[in-house]
């Protein structure tokens, strides 16, 4: 970036309803500083002339940014993780502010790229269906432990195990108390309706996935279904310009070790598990589920193609747990490739996974 602009810099913290700007002249030294309310801020910015703002990547940075944007300011999003190291002494809003202005002079610090209102609401979706979800286990947990209070051994499985429930509790002299009853089968009816609005949620994101060029070429890749499909295209946008390599996105997952070298020793460790934890939990159950059934497939002398023996070499040489974060980066590193090229790895499994028309979670 250029040391020297016309036009003002300013360095914001966001807040919910505090906003702490520090602006900075030619030579990026601080020359005003502002502590706004919302409604001030907006006009702040409204009444000016600003030639670049510089904000972290978190809660309302993309809105801030894509509103500053229509005025025609120039926005740069940066990573929160690396701002953190440019705070001096004490941390506050305004050491914040000023720590956004000496790192947007930092080179070596890759913007965040601006979302757009369709990306935040499918990343929106994917938010919802994991609380849900996480909502739907914890009751099924519940019922568990309740039937084995009163020595009933649940199988395992929510499916099987949902419908157990119900089963016992439609008996006409169950083994649970009466007075237990009527809550447990209003938990139960709470997981129906849960996994109702599951189904409904899934339905709109394959409807998404149909209408996107970029979800298709992802859904041809063994190990990448409906919800990491639609998640990568939010998070991304369906482009991939902003990576340097395939090693860059792998590592934006988490999915690259830790590296500990000092001068010819290098250490390498486990994976960083650094960026978005949802993407690298959807990339890692897609790879498990792959290593399963190529393992499966190689048991019962089935042919299996070049990246299923890749990983089940490395399944024999290391362990199971290894060889899934090892085809877990393979997946994100084709994921890459595939976005780069815009070319489907495999057809068939487009047609499979797009036809796809049931969405309930039990019987």
């Amino acid at each position: 970036m250029n040391t020297t602009t016309a036009a003002p810099v300013v360095g914001v913290d966001l807040a919910k309803n505090v906003f702490e700007l520090a602006v900075a002249d030619e030579n990026w030294r601080i020359v005003q500083r502002h502590r706004l309310s919302r409604r001030q801020f907006e006009r702040w910015f409204v009444n000016r002339q600003v030639g670049l703002v510089v904000m972290e990547a978190c809660g309302s940075a993309h809105h801030w940014g894509r509103w500053l944007r229509s005025l025609g300011i120039e926005v740069k999003l940066l990573p929160a993780r690396y701002v953190r190291a440019y705070v001096r002494r004490n941390k506050t809003d305004a050491a914040d502010a000023a720590a956004l202005l000496e790192a947007a002079r930092c080179g070596e610090i890759e913007p965040v790229p601006l979302k757009s209102v369709e990306q935040q609401g499918l990343q929106a979706l994917h938010r919802i269906r994991s609380r849900w979800v996480a909502t739907r286990t914890a009751r099924i947990n519940a019922l568990r432990g309740f039937c084995r209070e009163f020595g009933i051994a649940i199988v395992p499985g929510s499916r099987a195990g949902v419908g157990q429930i119900a089963r016992l509790l439609a008996e006409p002299d169950p083994a649970i108390p009466l007075v237990l009853r009527g809550t447990m089968a209003q938990l139960l009816e709470e997981i129906r309706a849960l996994e109702a609005r599951i189904g409904g949620l899934e339905q709109q994101l394959t409807d998404v996935a149909r209408q996107s060029p970029a979800c298709a070429t992802l859904l041809t890749i063994p190990g990448v279904g409906l919800l990491t499909a639609t998640a990568l295209v939010a998070a991304t946008g369906g482009g991939i310009s902003h990576f340097r390599d395939a090693r860059h996105f792998a590592s934006w997952f988490g999915l690259t070790p830790r590296e500990h070298s000092s001068g010819d020793t290098r250490r390498l460790g486990r994976i960083s598990k650094r960026g978005d934890r949802y993407l690298r939990t959807l990339l890692t159950h897609g790879a498990r589920s792959v290593l399963r059934a190529a393992t499966a497939a190689s048991r019962a002398g089935r042919p299996v193609d070049p990246l299923r023996q890749w990983a089940l070499a490395i399944q024999a040489r290391a362990n199971h747990n290894k060889a899934t974060c090892a085809l877990a980066n393979k997946l994100a590193r084709i994921c890459f490739a595939t976005l780069r090229d815009q070319e489907p790895f495999g057809v068939a499994r487009l047609r499979s996974k797009l036809q796809r028309t049931s969405y309930a979670l039990s019987a």
